[in-house]
């Protein structure tokens, strides 16, 4: 369950302002990469607050527009399908992290991620396998990642109800790929993922 451990640790070092960062869409074959991130003030405690994977639909709602109120400041990054095809998934994910640093409009002294080291900035930064899992604020950046891509989603499948974004969440599943097979991708499927690589690869065979 996530915690403070980290974050206290860090506190005790001397560290006052601590941000904690996590993406949400790096799995999926459709849709934008999110990362955000959320500076707590140092008192603050949430049980509730827990890796978002964990968490149900309704209850990850309920804790977005609590962190957003309750948080010193957060930042929220929407990264396109040409920056992931463009930098790669790993990529992307990072440069979102420095993105939500450098806007976050918050001092920060210190900074946890989720597995993603980062070096170079003005401030240190510890790398937690599982972090959303461990920290509270890691937690905290997971939901508001988390969040906000599904209500794109949500928004995509009224535009692209064929695929089934609304369940998939642009997720590989059966029902999606047999769609991308009915219909062919649309300009929301990620062209550096497969399948999705490998159909464009034939149809421009096709097409010589």
């Amino acid at each position: 369950m996530a915690n403070r451990d980290y974050e206290q640790e860090l506190n005790k070092q001397g560290y006052e302002f601590i941000a904690g960062s996590d993406e949400a869409g790096r799995g999926p074959i459709a849709g934008p990469l999110v990362v955000a991130a959320v500076i707590f003030p140092n008192d603050y405690l949430n049980p509730e607050i827990d890796d978002s994977k964990k968490l149900s639909a309704k209850k990850r709602e309920e804790l977005f527009e609590v962190i957003k109120k309750e948080a010193l400041a957060y930042s929220i990054q929407i990264l396109s399908l040409e920056e992931i095809d463009k930098y790669n998934i790993y990529e992307a994910s990072r440069q979102g992290m420095l993105r939500c640093f450098e806007k976050i409009n918050h001092r920060i002294d210190a900074a946890l991620t989720d597995a993603m080291p980062l070096t170079g900035l003005a401030f240190p930064v510890q790398a937690l396998v599982n972090g959303d899992g461990l920290s509270q604020t890691v937690a905290a950046a997971s939901i508001l990642a988390k969040v906000t891509r599904d209500q794109l989603m949500l928004e995509y499948d009224k535009q692209y109800p064929e695929y089934d974004f609304k369940n998939n969440m642009g997720y590989g599943t059966k029902k999606h790929l047999l769609a991308i097979e009915e219909h062919g991708i649309c300009p929301l499927h990620r062209r550096s993922f497969e399948p999705i690589k490998t159909l464009l690869s034939k149809q421009m065979k096709l097409n010589i």
